[in-house]
This record gives structure tokens, C-alpha cells and sequence, in this order.
């Protein structure tokens, strides 16, 4: 499949303190480069990488009780990346209604990952990442710069494009470190 016809998006630099809750600087941090767009389509051919060649055993390991298991956390990856998206969509397009939080152990806990082969998570997380890009890729200079609230904290376009980025780094580290180095 080929990528999606893309006009020129604008440069879109690193968000500031103040676009975002200093939770975020966690994840904010772990991006290297000013190039967001091209980090995300960057990432989704490393989380490609890194799961397609596994399998549903692989999938359903957890590397300690109570932890999530593989396919949970790719599960959550894409979950959250919807609803960040969500949340960018709806702040490019000058949406001024405050946005709720959402608690992330009760998506896991009520999203069917552990039902579904580790195969179709990995599709999952194509489409939603393609889907992130598209949105992304098409909002002019203004769209980028625009804030509104989300989990009672502003947050700006460009910052959410970073977060959804060093969230899915965040958790592709720990796939690396703590799930598929240890089931070697």
C-alpha cells in the first residue's frame, strides 16, 4: 500500500513548557529531533520491526505478575494514540470544549488484546498510526500552535503530536528491555 498524497506540511518545532502538563515532559523528552512527522513514520516501521516476527506465545508473555502482557501493552499504545489523536483533531479545529481524561488500566483491563492474535494488534497499530500521520500531516501552521484543555491541563497541537510520539517510544523500550529481550 502506498503512503497517502501529502501537500507540504509546515515545519512544526519542538513544543515549549506550558503546551502541555510536566507529566508529559517524560515522554516529550525521549524525542530526539524536530522532525515529529517524520519520527512517527520513523516509529511505526520500528514497532513493525520489532513485534511482526512475533508470535501469540510472545504476545501473551508478561515479565512479571501483574504486569501487562505484550499484547496489552501494544493494545494500550494504539488506545492512547486514538484518544491523543482525538484530542489533536478536535484542538486543531478550534474546538473549545474541555476534554476528559481517561484511565488507561480500565481501557487495558476492558479492551479484548489478549482475545485477539498478536498479528491483528500489529495491524491495529498500522492503521491507527497511519491514520495519526494523515491528520497530522494535513493541518496548516495555525492548527499546530492551537490549545485547548484536555485532562483539565492546555496542551497544544504540537504538543500531543510529541507526547503520542515519546508515549509510543516510552513503551517500545520496555517491549525491547523487558518483554522480547527476555523471551529470547
Amino acid at each position: 500500500m502506498s503512503e497517502p498524497a501529502v501537500s507540504n506540511p509546515p515545519a512544526v518545532s519542538r513544543p515549549q513548557p506550558g503546551e502541555y502538563a510536566p507529566y508529559y515532559e517524560r515522554y516529550i523528552s525521549l524525542v530526539q529531533g524536530e522532525d515529529v512527522l517524520a519520527i512517527l513514520d520513523q516509529q511505526r516501521r520500528q514497532m513493525m520491526l520489532l513485534v511482526s516476527c512475533r508470535d501469540d506465545a510472545e504476545g501473551d508473555f508478561r515479565y512479571a505478575p501483574g504486569k501487562w502482557s505484550a499484547k496489552e501493552v501494544l493494545g494500550h499504545i494504539c488506545d492512547t494514540e486514538r484518544v491523543f489523536a482525538y484530542r489533536a483533531l478536535r484542538i486543531s479545529r478550534a474546538d473549545t470544549t474541555p476534554l476528559e481524561g481517561f484511565e488507561q488500566d480500565d481501557y487495558v483491563r476492558n479492551g479484548p488484546f489478549a482475545n485477539r492474535p498478536l498479528e491483528d494488534l500489529v495491524e491495529d497499530f498500522i492503521a491507527v498510526r497511519r491514520a495519526t500521520l494523515s491528520l497530522l500531516r494535513n493541518l496548516d501552521e495555525a492548527a499546530w500552535e492551537r490549545r485547548g484543555i484536555a485532562n483539565k491541563n492546555e496542551v497544544s497541537v504540537r504538543g500531543l503530536a510529541y507526547i503520542i510520539a515519546g508515549h509510543e517510544l516510552h513503551h517500545r523500550r520496555i517491549l525491547e528491555e523487558k518483554y522480547f529481550a527476555a523471551n529470547r
